[in-house]
């Protein structure tokens, strides 16, 4: 006769044993239990290091556990801050100075993107041989403006200032007109087309008094290029 609370009278398994306890049915066996993140990550440092070695040859020995766990805590964004800002203000300042001294130079490598390519450099050495109009034509402004602040503007004269003005103005038209017809020709035929927007570079160049034209020319007036 079983005790009270004794396993008497409760149904048994087959072989005479009993379910584990905690579990409502039997089980044949627990999963093995997953691997963690950290042995994942030391896992896949270790096949990326086996992998370079095989790459290399073995010319060099496998980073050992403490060298892998300090890669991989080593920061995305560098620790000193202020002296990564430093070192990009110098980067900036030294890629601005070679862009200034390439203005000076003509070197293509370091030019501005506007004035880079062999026909834009073309394009500046026929305006720079050349005697432009348009290179005054912003001192005759100038004198205009000081003129119409000397005569009033119901004086007489004030008509022929304007009108020499406006001659000027047309002569100048003129002028930038031819040049972009030559420019043009003479493009098409050492190239054998002209790129987009490199005649209205010369001829916005032309505009400009010789020697504040950026980049500096590089030949003399008359030294057309061939």
């Amino acid at each position: 006769m079983g005790l009270p609370g004794s396993d008497a009278g409760l149904p048994s398994s087959r072989g005479g044993r009993h379910p584990a306890a905690g579990y409502s049915v039997g089980v044949f066996g627990r999963k093995k239990e997953a691997p963690s993140a950290q042995e994942t990550i030391d896992q896949q440092a270790a096949e990326a290091a086996a992998r370079q070695d095989a790459a290399a040859g073995k010319g060099a020995p496998t980073p050992k556990r403490k060298a892998q766990e300090a890669a991989r805590k080593r920061p995305l964004v560098p620790e000193d801050r202020k002296a990564s800002k430093a070192a990009e203000r110098q980067a900036i300042q030294d890629q601005r100075l070679k862009m200034r001294q390439a203005l000076d130079t003509g070197d293509e490598r370091f030019l501005p993107l506007r004035d880079k390519g062999p026909q834009k450099r073309f394009a500046r050495d026929y305006v720079d041989a050349r005697f432009s109009l348009g290179e005054y034509l912003m001192f005759g402004a100038l004198v205009f403006v000081i003129i119409s602040l000397l005569v009033p503007s119901t004086s007489d004269q004030m008509i022929y200032v304007l009108g020499g003005f406006w001659v000027m103005f047309l002569a100048v038209f003129v002028d930038v007109f031819v040049l972009s017809r030559k420019l043009r020709k003479r493009l098409a035929a050492k190239f054998g087309e002209v790129e987009r927007g490199v005649v209205w570079y010369g001829s916005m160049r032309s505009l400009q008094f010789r020697k504040l034209r950026l980049p500096k020319p590089l030949v003399k007036r008359g030294e057309y290029p061939s």
